[in-house]
């Protein structure tokens, strides 16, 4: 926790003030949006990145069929910023293990520039969003780019904890990482990558059978000696679970993810729940030194929420500190968890994975549709 306290204290968020480019020097950016069903927060979301105060950039939309209902969401922003260059795509059934990676090989064919920004569905950015992105791409080293984010509730006990963990436990070892040895993967909610950089490593197709393609679109473009960076921006990302099931399925799907594409750095990910462990010590070391214990790991807990709440702008942290060691626990049987099986649920479909980050559908829709532009 002492390491993670310094890599937090030190990483330069959002109080960095950040340099603008002239706008000669700011390319046109196409986001990639992928989308299925209209989750809760979709159109909020979305509707960040109609307002984005950028010379020139494109939204691009993949459903799979007519009937989603994002297409409807996606629909009325359309006709509330006419002014927005928007396109929506329906791809059809995907034939490949991973739906998005299909979504985004389609929108990155369509898309009319060579710097494509992918967002999931559930993230909030600020208007001044593309400035960070554009900047750090005016060094040609640079391949691909990825945001911090902060955790935002939805509107149980679940999702407010799933935020908390997604502030301050994911981006604590983000930070570390980051310090140790640099960025050599990218984080889902918001990542940007060059063209020549994605065409290098295969294209969006060559991951089609991998789970983590954020964590491998990174990882294969610093292999392939392009920079990868984490950006001083900070994103807001939306945890939508709602109950306990659901919160839990997602935590197990991701931690059995990270097994799968990174076994070592799964292993060493159990290091990291210093305050589950120094409960389980408490509960076995004799008086004075389990309390000696328990105060010195509660204290260092609540530092590094404390300081990534503050590198991160997440006020909420505060208010919900008595919450972290319930999401400590919550967090670390879900770890365990991960070591139990090698199957997943994702958006309904179940899943198994194999070696290498690679996964297989337990059962595929017969039919794939064409790809077409909807209206």
């Amino acid at each position: 926790m002492l390491l993670a306290l310094w890599s937090a204290a030190t990483f330069p968020c959002h109080r960095l003030a950040r340099k603008r480019l002239s706008g000669k020097r700011q390319p046109p950016v196409s986001l990639l949006k992928p989308l299925r069903g209209a989750e809760t927060g979709l159109e909020t979301c979305l509707g960040s990145f109609f307002q984005l105060k950028y010379p020139r950039y494109e939204l691009l939309f993949a459903v799979r069929t007519h009937d989603d209902p994002a297409v409807e969401v996606v629909r009325r922003l359309r006709a509330r910023f006419p002014g927005v260059r928007a396109q929506l795509l329906v791809t059809g059934e995907p034939p490949y293990a991973n739906a998005k990676v299909f979504s985004l090989e389609a929108l990155a064919k369509a898309a009319a520039y060579d710097l494509l920004v992918v967002t999931d569905s559930d993230t909030k950015v600020a208007p001044d969003y593309l400035d960070s992105i554009a900047l750090a791409f005016a060094e040609r080293e640079v391949g691909v780019v990825t945001h911090p984010y902060r955790g935002v509730a939805g509107g149980d006990l679940w999702s407010r904890l799933e935020a908390l963990g997604m502030t301050t436990e994911f981006m604590a070892g983000v930070v570390v990482a980051e310090r140790l040895e640099g960025m050599k993967f990218a984080l889902g909610p918001s990542m940007a990558v060059r063209r020549s950089c994605l065409t290098s490593i295969g294209g969006f197709a060559a991951m089609k059978d991998y789970l983590a393609d954020d964590f491998v679109l990174g990882a294969w473009a610093a292999r392939a000696g392009w920079k990868v960076l984490l950006l001083p921006q900070v994103v807001e990302h939306l945890a939508t679970a709602q109950g306990f099931l659901t919160s839990f399925r997602h935590r197990l799907r991701w931690n059995r993810s990270s097994r799968f594409s990174r076994p070592a750095g799964y292993i060493g990910q159990g290091f990291t729940y210093g305050l589950v462990w120094t409960l389980l010590f408490t509960a076995v070391a004799p008086w004075p030194l389990n309390l000696a214990t328990l105060i010195a790991g509660c204290v260092l807990r609540g530092s590094l929420a404390l300081v990534l709440a503050w590198r991160l702008n997440d006020p909420a942290v505060k208010h919900h500190l008595w919450l972290i060691p319930l999401q400590d626990v919550l967090s670390w049987v879900s770890w365990i968890g991960g070591f139990l099986g090698k199957t997943i649920e994702w958006r309904g479909e179940r899943y198994v994975l194999c070696d290498g980050g690679r996964f297989e559908p337990l059962s595929r829709p017969a039919v794939m549709g064409e790809m077409r532009a909807a209206k």
